[in-house]
């Protein structure tokens, strides 16, 4: 038996050495027959001897038993999007910012692969879970589909614990192989590779994943402090070392002219690559610099994407419908003759608002320039007046809403208008639709075109009702069954156990998004105590500014809104912030609200344990060291930060002097 572990051992490294070659390197040393011949002696091993089979072995690459459905599972931190450039003087203002901030800074600029962003969960130095980004606070647990991507290591060097992030894709030649089998089944093709690999992803059988071929890049590490980085462009050097597949056409430069005729090569240059890119990622490239610069609600400060110019096509305009959203905002929308755009057909398309329909004289019967922003959504740009036909019609917008009847007003300093009727059913439906979407109460199973036909059937009024329906109210409904019912109802009742600010977003209160949903229910912890605050208090709220906090007392102060907010209570749906609340953190004198850096190597624990535990006595734990840290703990081979530290004169400690204060407080 121990030849035989001996042989698992060998068949292990020299698979985990090939793959690496072919996927990452791109240097194959064996040819394919080799590969498989090794692969299929282990699998054979396996099957025989399944004590040998361990779950970084090279076999999962082929996929493994399937699932039912996909967890969620909210990430460490957020994963945010990036702001966007979409020309160079949006890039010039980008960088006109940061050096009004900083001063001199390097860049890094990166491809933007045109893929579904994934991260990648590492203990110990081995592979543990893989989510989809999900809506940036919540993802999907896709970890054995994407064990299938030779690219990704499932085992590395070094016994770390860390996250880091990135973009699967389906290579070019996989695309055209899988729409090719597609067409011989008679099947449905793939519009592009990024839908195809994000469709290959969420496959429930990793079977299926492991035959598309996908790969993957990795562009960031999540907690700097795991790394001995000061740079992105040293992490991402550091990843290459630990054997992840980063994109090599990366580029540092000092000025934005340099990005500039960076973003100029690629753009010529894009359809040379083996796989899709949609922009480029400009990142300041000293992480120093990006801890000083921060972030917004939405994303970082110091980073941007530059979008390509989108596809432009030529199609005509048959009619204008309106839609009225959840705050009542009256929206245009252009009904289009079908046609392709950035490889998905296109029917509909924003105008925005009745203004730009004017300004740019757009009219029903027009052939218009449609092309889609950021390469997602459909927008009318201008019509082409040398088609226009004799009959092509002013379009008027109307002086009541289409859904209540009640007269449309134009709110000062806006250019929207806005039904103000909140009985309108239009509006109603919409709110009911934000109420149970992923970010707020995340009801599965309860969609459009249920809520829909409830409110229709009149079973449901507002969003408390959806806590009051029985099955008698879902069964009449179409396409509902009864596990179907009972899903939901179950669905429902899980819903009632969400936290807080799940509930404060969910009540779809305008300006107020995610984070500050969770920032003011962390800070007061119940609904009732949310009635008590005033403007005044809201606005000395870290992340709160005027807007919101006059948006939240208004809609707290309606009577309606206090009988809703009982009518929900009678359903025991929850009204208090059950997250970990910093402030409760008593933490200890030595480390409370001190910034300390972790650096080195540690070897009586990780450095992820380490930074936790002092977070945890209310610590702030960065990965640069400057004149603000309090402390730096060096461990072996500490380095550059070690050298800062010094310069700085600031308090350093060896993993012993750490190790030793735990030990006194834990007694």
């Amino acid at each position: 038996m121990a030849d035989l572990q001996s042989r698992v051992d060998e068949l292990h490294q020299l698979l985990n050495r090939y793959s690496f070659e072919y996927y990452v390197q791109d240097n194959p040393s064996v040819p394919d027959s080799e590969y498989d011949k090794l692969l299929h002696e282990l699998i054979d091993i396996e099957d025989t001897h399944p004590e040998y089979r361990t779950p970084d072995s090279p076999t999962v690459r082929v996929g493994g038993s399937a699932q039912s459905t996909f967890e969620k599972v909210r990430h460490n931190t957020p994963m945010l999007s990036l702001g966007n450039a979409f020309n160079e003087e949006d890039l010039r203002k980008f960088d006109q910012r940061i050096r009004e901030r900083i001063g001199d800074v390097e860049y890094m600029c990166e491809l933007k692969i045109d893929g579904l962003a994934v991260s990648l969960k590492y203990e110990n130095g081995r592979f543990v879970q893989g989510l989809t980004r999900g809506d940036g606070t919540t993802g999907e647990d896709i970890t054995e589909n994407l064990k299938t991507i030779h690219a990704i290591p499932l085992k590395i060097k070094e016994t770390r614990t860390f996250e880091v992030r990135g973009e699967a894709y389906m290579p070019r030649q996989s695309f055209f192989n899988l729409n090719e089998a597609k067409a011989k089944n008679d099947e449905q093709a793939f519009a592009n590779p990024r839908n195809a690999a994000a469709g290959s992803l969420r496959q429930l059988d990793s079977k299926l994943a492991a035959k598309r071929k996908l790969s993957v890049f990795l562009y960031s590490v999540n907690d700097f402090t795991q790394f001995n980085a000061n740079t992105q462009s040293e992490a991402l050097d550091e990843l290459d070392e630990l054997g992840f597949k980063t994109n090599q056409e990366r580029q540092r430069v000092q000025t934005i002219d340099d990005v500039i005729a960076y973003i100029e090569h690629w753009t010529e240059k894009r359809e040379a690559l083996p796989y899709d890119i949609d922009g480029i990622v400009i990142k300041v490239n000293m992480v120093a610099h990006q801890e000083e610069l921060g972030f917004t609600q939405k994303s970082p400060r110091w980073a941007i994407a530059y979008k390509f110019p989108a596809e432009e096509v030529i199609t005509d305009l048959v009619d204008i419908e309106l839609s009225i959203g959840r705050t009542g905002v009256v929206t245009p929308t252009a009904i289009l003759e079908p046609v392709k755009v950035a490889g998905t057909t296109v029917s509909r398309a924003s105008l925005h608002n009745e203004d730009l329909i004017h300004d740019k004289d757009i009219r029903i019967g027009d052939s218009v320039v449609i092309k889609k922003a950021g390469d997602i959504i459909p927008e009318v740009i201008k019509s082409v007046l040398d088609r226009r036909p004799d009959n092509a019609e002013v379009y008027h917008m109307p002086t009541h809403c289409p859904s209540c009847e009640h007269e449309l007003v134009r709110i000062e300093g806006e250019v929207a208008l806005r039904c103000i009727n909140p009985k309108c059913q239009a509006q109603l439906v919409e709110g009911m639709i934000h109420f149970v979407s992923r970010q707020a109460m995340n009801i599965d199973g309860l969609g459009t075109k249920i809520i829909q036909q409830l409110y229709d059937n009149e079973k449901i009024k507002d969003i408390a009702d959806i806590f009051y329906l029985t099955k008698e109210d879902l069964l009449p409904l179409d396409r509902m069954g009864e596990k179907k019912v009972d899903n939901l109802i179950n669905a429902i009742e899980v819903s009632k156990n969400n936290s807080l600010e799940k509930l404060l977003f969910g009540l779809g209160i305008r300006h107020l998004g995610v984070k500050a949903s969770q920032v003011i229910a962390e800070k007061y912890g119940t609904m009732d105590k949310l009635f008590e605050i005033t403007e005044e208090d809201f606005v000395g709220i870290h992340d709160i500014g005027h807007k919101v906090a006059q948006s939240v007392v208004t809609y707290l102060e309606n009577e309606d809104i206090r009988a809703l907010i009982n009518k929900l209570k009678e359903k025991n749906v929850n009204m208090t912030y059950k997250g970990i609340k910093t402030s409760d953190l008593e933490g200890h004198p030595d480390f409370k609200d001190k910034t300390i850096v972790l650096t080195g190597k540690l070897y009586q624990m990780t450095r992820n344990e380490a930074s936790k535990w002092l977070e945890l006595q209310g610590a702030k734990v960065t990965s640069s060291v400057t004149k603000s840290t309090d402390l730096v703990i060096a461990g072996e081979d500490a380095g550059s930060k070690l050298t800062k530290a010094e310069k700085f004169d600031t308090a350093i400690w060896s993993e012993e002097d750490f190790v030793q204060k735990q030990n006194e407080i834990e007694g």
